[in-house]
C-alpha cells in the first residue's frame, strides 16, 4: 500500500487489514520498530514485541479463517492504570514496580476478545495523580509537537504515543480530565464516557467515584470503535451501569431528523458557559475554540448561551473528594500482600511507614495527606460532606443547562501544554489548569476532547464537547461532522 504505515489510525487500518493490502504481523511489526526508534518520548513503560508479534499472528489466522470484527488485528497500547496477566502493571509507581497481576483488567480483556494487538504498556502519572505526566516514578514523557513540553496528564504516555503515531490509538482513565487533557494538548480525540460506562474492574483505583476509562485516537470514528468493544455491563464492578453496549460507529452515522447533506448538525443546541470562557482565558486558546465553533455552527448547529454558576468551585470539591478516595483506596499497599516492603524494619508500623514512605512519589503522599485530613475526625463536617453536597449541586447546574442544549462546549484547557518542569514548584497551578475538565468528572457526565486548531508554539488545542448522560453517540456525531469538514485532526507532530 502507498501510505506509511504508521500513519494508519484504527478505521484506516481496519480497513486496510479487511482489503488484505497489509498483515497485522507487517503493521505490528512497523510499529514495534518505530517505539523502539522513539523511546526517547518515554511513552512507554514495557513494550512486549514477542507477545504482540504472536497476537498479531494470531489475528492473521482468524482473519483467515472467517469474518471478524472491525478492530481484529490493530494495534493498540494499554494505560499502565489497566492491570495484565502477561506484562507488568505499575501505575506508574516504584510501589508496583515489577508487579506481574493474575488477570486481566475488563477493558483489556474486552479489547483482546475484539482481536486487537497490545504492544505494551503506556506511561502515565504515578497512580493516575497528575496533569502533566512528570509525576511518573520512572520518566517524564515528552510532547511530540515540542518535546520540551508535557503532553499532559495522567494519561500522558497514551497520548504521546499515538500523537508521535506509534500506535494507532489507546486506553486512557479519566478522574478528573487525563483523557480529554493530554488529548487536547497532545492533538487527539478522546473521550471519557458517562461514569459506568466502561468496567472499572482491575483498573487501579484513585477516586474510586470518579475514575473512568475510555479510548484515546486520532478521531472520533477511531474512538467510536474501541469505545464499542470497551463498554457495556460488568457484574464484577458495582459501579457498572446495567446497560448493554451501544453501537457507537452506528450513533456517529445517524443522522439527525433535521439534518441536510450540508448541515449535518442542523437542530443541534451547543450551549456555550459564560464560566467557560473567563476573562483570564489564554486568547490563543479563546481563538482556536471559537473558530471550531464557527465551523459547527455552519454545519448547522445552534450556540446558545447558557451558565454553569458553580464552575469555580469544581476545584475545590474536586481536590477533596479525590483525595479522600485516594487515602482509603492506596492504604492497601502496605507491603504486606504485594508490591514493593521495605527491606528494613523494626516492627508492622515500622515496616507501613518505611514502604510507604520509599514506594509513593510526592505528589502521591500529598494527595494522601489531604484526604486523610479532610476524613479525620472533626474535619470530615466540615470539608467532605459540605464537598459531597456542592458536587450534587454542580451536577443539577448540568441538567439545567440540558434543558436549553442538547451539548456544552468549551475550551478543555486554559492554555496549551506548559514546558516540562515550569510548574513542578507549585502544584497549585497544575490544579487550576483543570478548572474546566472538573464539572464533567464530578457530575458523572461524558466529555470529549476534540483537535480545534492551534495556539502559541504550534501547539494543538483542544474543544471539549459535554453531553447528558449515555449521550456519547450525540458527542461522536458532533465531533465526527467537525472532523469530515476540517482537516485539524489530520495534522502530525513535525518530524513523526
Amino acid at each position: 500500500m502507498s501510505a506509511p504505515l504508521h500513519t494508519l489510525g484504527v478505521a484506516a487500518a481496519s480497513r486496510a487489514l479487511a482489503a488484505g493490502e497489509v498483515s497485522s504481523v507487517e503493521l505490528t511489526a512497523a510499529l514495534l520498530a518505530r517505539a523502539e526508534a522513539h523511546a526517547e518520548l518515554g511513552a512507554f513503560l514495557h513494550l512486549d514485541r514477542d507477545s504482540a508479534l504472536a497476537a498479531a499472528l494470531a489475528a492473521d489466522a482468524a482473519r483467515a479463517a472467517g469474518p471478524v470484527g472491525p478492530l481484529c488485528g490493530v494495534p493498540i497500547a494499554h494505560k499502565d492504570i489497566f492491570v495484565t496477566a502477561d506484562m507488568p502493571t505499575t501505575a506508574g509507581s516504584k510501589m508496583l514496580a515489577g508487579y506481574r497481576s493474575p488477570f486481566d483488567a475488563t477493558v483489556v480483556a474486552r479489547l483482546k476478545a475484539a482481536g486487537t494487538v497490545s504492544l505494551g504498556k503506556l506511561n502515565c502519572d504515578e497512580f493516575a495523580m497528575g496533569s502533566a505526566n512528570e509525576n511518573s516514578a520512572f520518566q517524564p514523557v515528552k510532547n511530540p509537537w515540542d518535546t520540551t513540553r508535557v503532553p499532559g496528564g495522567s494519561s500522558g504516555g497514551s497520548a504521546a504515543a499515538v500523537a508521535a503515531r506509534l500506535i494507532p490509538a489507546a486506553t486512557g482513565t479519566d478522574t478528573g480530565g487525563s483523557i480529554r487533557q493530554p488529548a487536547s494538548f497532545s492533538g487527539l480525540t478522546g473521550i471519557k464516557p458517562t461514569y459506568g460506562v466502561c468496567s472499572r474492574y482491575g483498573m487501579i483505583a484513585f477516586a474510586s467515584s470518579l475514575d473512568q476509562a475510555g479510548p484515546m485516537a486520532r478521531s472520533a470514528e477511531d474512538c467510536a470503535l474501541l469505545l464499542s468493544a470497551m463498554a457495556g455491563f460488568d457484574e464484577r464492578d458495582s459501579t457498572s451501569a446495567e446497560r448493554p453496549a451501544p453501537d457507537y460507529l452506528a450513533l456517529m452515522n445517524t443522522p439527525r431528523a433535521e439534518a441536510t447533506a450540508s448541515q449535518p448538525l442542523k437542530g443541534l443546541r451547543i450551549g456555550l458557559p459564560a464560566e467557560f470562557f473567563p476573562a483570564a482565558l489564554a486568547a490563543d486558546v479563546n481563538g482556536a475554540v471559537r473558530a471550531a465553533l464557527a465551523q459547527l455552527e455552519q454545519l448547522g448547529a445552534t450556540l446558545v448561551d447558557v451558565s454553569l454558576p458553580r464552575t469555580e468551585l469544581s476545584i475545590p470539591v474536586y481536590y477533596i473528594i479525590a483525595p479522600a478516595e485516594a487515602s482509603s483506596n492506596l492504604s492497601r499497599f502496605d507491603g504486606v500482600k504485594f508490591g514493593h516492603r521495605a527491606a528494613q524494619y523494626d516492627d508492622l508500623l515500622d515496616m507501613y511507614r518505611k514502604t510507604r514512605a520509599e514506594g509513593f512519589g510526592p505528589e502521591v503522599k500529598r494527595r494522601i495527606m489531604i484526604g486523610t485530613y479532610v476524613l479525620s475526625h472533626g474535619y470530615y463536617d466540615a470539608y467532605y460532606l459540605q464537598a459531597q453536597k456542592l458536587r450534587r449541586m454542580i451536577a443539577d447546574d448540568f441538567q439545567r443547562c440540558f434543558t436549553q442544549c442538547d451539548v456544552i462546549a468549551g475550551p478543555v484547557a486554559p492554555t496549551v501544554a506548559w514546558h516540562i518542569g515550569e510548574q513542578g514548584g507549585d502544584p497549585l497551578q497544575a490544579y487550576l489548569a483543570d478548572i474546566f475538565t472538573l464539572p464533567a468528572s464530578l457530575a458523572g457526565l461524558p466529555g470529549m476532547s476534540v483537535p480545534a486548531g492551534f495556539g502559541a508554539g504550534g501547539m494543538p488545542v483542544g474543544l471539549q464537547l459535554i453531553g447528558n448522560y449515555f449521550q456519547e453517540g450525540t458527542l461522536l456525531h458532533a465531533a465526527h461532522a467537525l472532523q469530515q469538514a476540517t482537516d485539524v485532526h489530520l495534522r502530525t507532530p513535525e518530524g513523526f
